[in-house]
């Protein structure tokens, strides 16, 4: 072993894997999983949906790019750690007002880098994504183990990614009023929608379907989110009370939620999806989309049967159900991120989907008036 080595991740399994520090130096019990993106490290550790999670990035190359103020997802990110091979602190980017390191440091989290990430990732595809301790180099592989049998990774992710209070995006001359439940809501989301002339009304995971239909929205979004969409049936029992009275769109988690309301099951990937190469098939149009995805669980197929919900989209590496709707009742979701940034733009249509379905709501609702 390498002296100069200062700390190392241990495995469930007694493995070790020995490396230098970056970011904050505390120690950590994360669940460990790899994305396979080539750029966007900003968006990955400001991504709520890697709460408690310690991500092996497989691009060699982390930080040359720097920090720009303008391209975090949350203000406060809840990455559980960063694994990387080869880390750069001095990056050379105009747009670039901190290094990885120094925003990893200010929000408590654990990086270390010089790790065989390739090797790593195999473990992981072979193995599953499983608990990982992120610690100093001195801890034996023993403390280590105990550790991690000890310490279970906390399902409380969503409530403590989620906004506390309602808060709105506003745009001039807006078309369309969106309702967004944040279970852990990327801002790109609300970018995304602002850019199309929708005001957002962003509302905690926990808001009754009561308050929702209250702020009288043209359309409903279920947000993406952390952990298991189990823990979270206070957001399932909203949306089967609030599907069929406006047109609902979710993403992500929001897909998995809305799945549960019409009685599908879900359950966990082995190693998940996580990067901006996947392939799906749209099913009714027969096109490829390549996806950028973030995942650890995935709607069952066969529960789909005898539920209101067909599925719209499939997944090309694994046949996994990526997309499903409900026509009657104006609802759709997919698993992927077709607001992804950096990323694969293949996407973008849904959420111009998600407005014809609101202008027509309004357009019936305006005719029934008179």
């Amino acid at each position: 072993m390498d002296t100069e080595y200062n700390r190392k991740i241990i495995l469930e399994d007694g493995s070790e894997y020995y490396g230098y520090a970056f970011g904050d130096l505390s120690q950590r019990v994360c669940e460990i999983v790899f994305n396979t993106s080539m750029v966007g490290y900003q968006e990955i550790i400001s991504d709520p949906s890697y709460t408690y999670q310690a991500v092996v990035m497989t691009y060699p190359l982390i930080g040359n790019y720097g920090m720009a103020e303008d391209d975090y997802e949350t203000r406060i990110p809840t990455i559980g750690g960063l694994i990387v091979r080869e880390y750069n602190d001095l990056p050379s980017n105009f747009r670039s007002a901190d290094t990885l390191s120094e925003v990893m440091k200010k929000y408590k989290i654990p990086g270390i880098y010089g790790v065989d990430t390739r090797k790593l990732t195999r473990s992981v595809r072979d193995l599953g994504s499983r608990k990982v301790l992120i610690t100093d180099v001195t801890v034996s592989s023993e403390e280590g183990v105990k550790l991690l049998k000890e310490e279970s990774i906390p399902t409380d992710a969503v409530s403590r990614v989620s906004c506390n209070a309602i808060w709105e995006a506003r745009v001039p001359d807006e078309k369309y009023h969106v309702a967004a439940i944040d279970c852990g809501m990327k801002q790109n989301i609300v970018r995304s929608l602002n850019k199309r002339g929708c005001g957002v009304t962003v509302v905690p995971w926990n808001t009754a379907a009561e308050t929702i239909e209250a702020l009288h929205p043209d359309g409903i979004f279920i947000s993406n989110g952390p952990g298991n969409p189990t823990d979270v049936p206070e957001v399932v029992e909203t949306v089967k009370k609030l599907r069929g009275k406006k047109p609902i769109f979710g993403i992500c988690l929001g897909h998995q939620i809305i799945s549960l309301a019409y009685g599908a099951k879900t359950y966990k990937l082995k190693f998940g999806h996580r990067g901006g190469n996947h392939p799906v098939r749209n099913l009714e149009t027969n096109k490829i989309e390549i996806t950028s995805q973030n995942h650890s669980y995935a709607v069952d197929t066969d529960s789909l049967l005898g539920t209101e919900l067909s599925v719209t989209h499939v997944n090309l590496l694994d046949s996994t159900v990526e997309g499903v709707k409900c026509d009657k009742d104006k609802v759709f979701s997919v698993q992927y991120h077709p607001e992804s940034a950096p990323g694969p733009q293949d996407s973008a249509y849904l959420f111009d989907r998600f407005i014809t379905m609101m202008e027509e709501g309004k357009n019936h609702a305006e005719k029934n008036r008179y």
